[in-house]
């Protein structure tokens, strides 16, 4: 099985990847690695800031990591937020039947009531660097990633009241 967790920055996908792995011993595979690995080796002129034109650089490598994790019977779990939302296009029933996509999602209530806690949990499991996040940003990210997920019928938790989240695999 192959679990794609998606998500605006500072949803929670690394805390919620990092869990899954514990409980049900299937690794994760960390978009940001991949990202900054091409950038730091220099195979690519991108910059962490070019969201969209990274989206269309990784998902191609993505998607045939997918492919050959589901071909060899191997799980995985990946996270990022360079997952497109018409991802289910690129594959075909053998391997949709494999994956399982869900994408995190804040609620302006959620964010509003709780800016500060997203604030004191970015750094959880990973050490973000010049981290300059503004609830104006995430506010906009949570509300496209909603209007993204509805429109192309994507599985997504919309976190509301209190941020409690587990996927039974």
């Amino acid at each position: 099985m192959i679990v794609l967790i998606a998500g605006a920055s500072h949803t929670g996908k690394t805390a919620l990847a990092q869990k899954l792995m514990e409980r049900y011993q299937i690794p994760y595979f960390s978009i940001d690695h991949l990202k900054m690995g091409l950038i730091r080796s220099k195979n690519t002129t991108l910059t962490p800031e070019d969201d969209a034109a990274l989206t269309g650089y990784l998902w191609p490598i993505l998607r045939e990591m997918i492919k050959t994790a589901i071909e060899n019977r191997q799980s995985l779990i990946i996270e990022g937020a360079y997952i497109p939302f018409d991802w289910k296009k690129d594959f075909d029933a053998f391997y949709l039947k494999e994956i399982r996509y869900v994408c995190l999602v804040m609620t302006k209530r959620y964010i509003t009531t709780h800016f500060s806690d997203i604030l004191k949990f970015a750094n959880v499991i990973e050490q973000r660097l010049d981290d300059d996040c503004t609830m104006q940003a995430v506010l906009a990210d949570s509300a496209e990633n909603l209007r993204l997920c509805k429109a192309h019928g994507c599985d997504y938790i919309l976190i509301d009241d209190a941020y409690q989240i587990d996927l039974m695999l």
